[in-house]
């Protein structure tokens, strides 16, 4: 217990200044990334970073009017860019829009460097499904960001035949609630290896989290021989639209420990860009404002993604694989 309270104030309070910041990102002429969500919170400030400097960014989500908004605001902020900004359509809560969204940006794109799973959803009201009837966290969180990652591992691969080591990245939002709320093993799997659905939706939130600290493991475990890092992250604790679900107590506390937006998109800056991780750091945890924060994960979360390497039966290999088959018949 004394661990957690130190590692959840290590992400909250007396934060380090952030390495990474628009102040010395070098120039991302010829660069193409993905943020999804990225027309709104921490998205929209890293899609604004990149703009700024050059990049070619799809927005992707389900909201064109919301994207239309934001792409305006961005290119109003950084008039002297010479990048572009497209929208994305994409429901990650729906896995029979995923293929489409895939299509669409292949038909356009013959590279994507990084691929930022920025979206997310937080504590919805008890009930709530995606489209294909999973818990809504689960599916929103997880297995649509799985799902249009598959997709693009192709992309992503040919993009690293010509790049430098750990330079095509794909980046996972975990947060401090796979420390705080996950359940013990950071995802309880039935005999069936579907993750168990909780009464507690912080429990499922929190297993939703955790389950991006093991997507990012085993995607390191699985690709990251073919030049493609894959890094985790918690973005910090935020003032954005993430927290609209939350009951009056827990938005009040939210607010309370809450920091700007801005804040989080560099601890995203510091998982995708930053030239201190190397392809040797695949899996890591990065914390907020861009730092390694391996060592405050939880034991149990450390240990399940140690045994990942070697131990087929373990948790994170399992979930990839239910993940997998859930999904198999929308790609």
């Amino acid at each position: 217990m004394a661990q957690l309270i130190r590692g959840a104030f290590a992400q909250s309070f007396f934060i380090p200044k952030p390495l990474l910041t628009e102040e010395n990102l070098p120039d991302q002429t010829g660069r193409v990334h993905i943020v999804t969500g990225g027309y709104a919170g921490i998205g929209k400030e890293l899609s604004s970073i990149l703009y700024r400097h050059n990049a070619v960014i799809y927005i992707a989500g389900r909201n064109e009017d919301k994207a239309a908004n934001a792409i305006e605001e961005i290119k109003t902020r950084n008039p002297d860019s010479k990048g572009r900004l497209e929208f994305l359509s994409l429901d990650l809560s729906d896995l029979t829009t995923i293929k489409a969204a895939l299509e669409t940006f292949c038909s356009r794109e013959k590279r994507l460097d990084v691929l930022v799973n920025n979206a997310g959803v937080m504590m919805c009201p008890k009930g709530s499904k995606g489209k294909q009837g999973h818990e809504l966290q689960l599916a929103t969180n997880c297995l649509g960001p799985f799902l249009f990652t598959k997709g693009l591992i192709p992309i992503l691969n040919e993009t690293a035949l010509t790049s430098s080591p750990g330079a095509v990245r794909v980046i996972w939002p975990s947060s401090i609630t796979a420390n705080m709320l996950s359940p013990n093993g950071g995802i309880k799997l039935g005999d069936d290896d579907a993750p168990q659905i909780s009464s507690s939706q912080s429990t499922n939130y929190g297993q939703s989290k955790a389950a991006n600290n093991f997507y990012a493991a085993e995607f390191s475990r699985r690709y990251g021989g073919n030049g493609i890092l894959s890094v985790s992250f918690n973005p910090g604790n935020l003032a954005t639209e993430l927290a609209r679900h939350l009951g009056p107590v827990d938005l009040l506390t939210a607010k309370l420990i809450s920091h700007p937006a801005r804040l989080g998109a560099y601890t995203e800056l510091y998982a995708g860009w930053s030239p201190d991780i190397k392809m040797e750091d695949g899996g890591i945890f990065v914390i907020p404002w861009g730092r390694r924060g391996n060592d405050i994960l939880r034991p149990d979360l450390r240990r399940a993604i140690e045994e990942s390497k070697t131990n087929e039966k373990s948790i994170p290999r399992r979930f990839w694989e239910w993940s997998d088959m859930e999904t198999a018949q929308y790609a």
